[in-house]
């Protein structure tokens, strides 16, 4: 059997009663480190050029981006050439810090530093591997031969940094596949790694622990990092550290969970770009910090530009779903949801609190427009429909047309498949509601209001002009009673409304109007320069609509 789940065993978690991380909140955005250049880009298909290099180090550099880990130099000679242009064309701020990745070997820790000579802040990242299985049945080592290597590497990268006292030099250190060693031994190699640098003798020191691959879900990862935060020597001279991946698809949880556990800082990459399923994805970490109230430390407004940058550098397209960044992220194309957002934004002020449904965030914080939130197809109801045509057209429907027009909009979409834009919505609508046969045009009206009645004169029509005439107790009624009888029909108004239009539009005014003519329901709109004209208008639209109907039915009758 090929599909067989017995052949995996579940991981085991951290036996711990005391944990305090589910009461933490976040309150702080964490230090971030950006790996695309490094992690990132040793994951493409094809890895990057120098150019693209240089597009996403500024790119970093611009949002915000203090620490940058630019590559594994003593591993690759691109790597070491581009951190040497970095250093020689003075291209790091003052206030960033570049870090490269180095194993815990001789000559590749002299190779790094030959790679940052002339450096102003660098950041040295030592590393091996300590889990059970890499010990076992990798290295075929036991504990100390696995803390020998990593002792042995931290008195090498100190031995290097006096020699170049220029340079404003932290070294880190990383466990590597963390999450599958023993707490205990991996406290063990960490504290005799910082027992050859001292952190506590002013020596800055990072002690990364990378979720190398995610082995269980979010809250054991927490577990183990509460619990190296509670029996790690020098606790308050270090900064841990995390560096999750995404293989269980929790890697921005676990990194969340882990700063409430205890972690200082956080690494990750833009989009989550990385190896197997990806690093946990800086975007998203800091975008959700921001979304409580909390400032990111990064400049994220630009997302455009962002997704510009790296889908261009890693030659990866964006998904349209992706956390905050995607094409479709703040797009409703359900009906309840498109209601509720119209109803929030209505009653929104710029300054207010932002408490809008559907949308966790404004959209337009990262230079997205309001005119992506709704968007119409055969998933659609009212409210969105309403929303577009007052969004861009200024066109506000009463709850009873919303629901009569929403269906010829859903019929346009079921027809013709996928989405129904804003063009498309606002041409049905004057199809169906505003278009105005020219033999009844409202050309001129006369109102006489006495105390018990209105009379109404009205004229129509372009080219034979046609006067119609009659009394009601108000002008929609007399209207109504003119056209009663002249066509010889039955009217009964069921609703109508008007609205006075904002600035922008050639009308002044609006009215929409539901009649039962013979029994047969017609609705119209119409618009005008007042409220008066428009309703009129709308009256006679919603007539004129039954007529052609009766007519067209009289004609195929007679062909028959």
């Amino acid at each position: 059997m090929a599909f067989d789940h017995r052949k995996y065993v579940a991981f085991q978690p951290v036996r711990k009663t005391d944990r305090r991380w589910p009461d933490q909140v976040i309150q702080h955005a964490p230090t971030w480190c950006a790996v695309d250049l490094r992690d990132g880009n040793q994951a493409l298909v094809k890895p990057m050029s120098v150019a693209q290099k240089q597009r996403l180090f500024d790119l970093l550099v611009k949002i915000g981006m203090k620490e940058i880990e630019i590559g594994f130099p003593a591993a690759s000679q691109p790597d070491f050439d581009f951190c040497r242009k970095l250093i020689e064309e003075d291209r790091v701020p003052d206030d960033v810090h570049i870090q490269v990745l180095t194993q815990a070997r001789p000559e590749l820790i002299a190779r790094t530093y030959e790679a940052l000579k002339g450096a102003r802040n660098a950041i040295v990242h030592v590393y091996n591997s300590t889990s059970t299985v890499q010990r076992e049945k990798v290295f075929r080592m036991d504990r100390e031969g696995i803390k020998e290597i990593a002792v042995n590497g931290a008195r090498i990268v100190k031995a290097h940094a006096e020699k170049e006292p220029n340079t404003n030099w932290t070294f880190q250190y990383s466990p590597e596949s963390f999450t599958g060693t023993e707490l205990d031994f991996a406290v063990e190699v960490v504290d005799a790694v910082n027992d050859v640098w001292r952190p506590d003798q002013g020596q800055p020191v990072i002690i990364n622990l990378p979720a190398t691959v995610e082995m269980a879900t979010p809250n054991v990862f927490a577990d183990q990092i509460e619990w190296v935060c509670d029996n790690v020597k020098y606790r308050e001279h270090i900064q841990i550290s995390v560096h999750t991946h995404n293989d269980r698809g929790c890697g921005v949880a676990a990194a969340e969970l882990a700063v409430m556990a205890g972690a200082d800082r956080v690494e990750g990459t833009l989009m989550g770009n990385g190896e197997r399923t990806g690093n946990m994805d800086l975007v998203t970490m800091a975008m959700n910090v921001y979304s409580q109230g909390i400032d990111p430390k990064l400049d994220l407004s630009g997302m455009a530009e962002i997704t510009d940058v790296v889908e261009a550098c890693t030659e990866i397209p964006t998904h349209p779903r992706h956390p905050y960044a995607g094409e479709l992220v703040f797009t409703a194309f359900s009906g309840s949801h498109q209601d509720a957002i119209r109803k929030c934004l209505s009653t929104y002020s710029e300054g207010d609190k932002w408490e809008i449904a559907y949308l966790p965030i404004d959209p337009r914080d990262l230079g997205r427009r309001y005119e992506e939130v709704v968007r119409i197809n055969s998933q659609s109801g009212k409210g969105g429909v309403a929303y577009v045509l007052e969004r861009d057209y200024n066109i506000a429907m009463p709850r009873w047309l919303q629901i009569e027009f929403s269906k010829v909009v859903q019929n346009a979409a079921e027809t013709e498949g996928g989405e129904v834009d804003s063009d498309t919505i606002h041409r049905l609508f004057e199809e169906k509601y505003l278009a105005v046969r020219p033999d009844w045009r409202l050309r001129a009206y006369d109102l006489h209001r006495t105390d018990e009645s209105v009379k109404a004169t009205i004229e129509i029509g372009e080219e034979q002009r046609e006067k119609l005439s009659g009394a009601g107790l108000g002008a929609v009624e007399a209207v109504a009673a003119a056209l009663e009888e002249r066509f010889g029909v039955t009217l009964a108004v069921e609703a109508y409304d008007e609205f006075a239009l904002g600035e922008g539009t050639n009308a002044n005014a609006m009215a929409c109007i539901r009649i039962q003519v013979n029994g047969e329901p017609h609705s119209a709109a119409a618009l005008a320069e007042d409220t008066t004209s428009a309703i009129m208008q709308a009256l006679l639209s919603a007539v004129a609509n039954h007529v052609a109907v009766a007519e067209s039915g009289s004609a195929g009758r007679a062909t028959a």
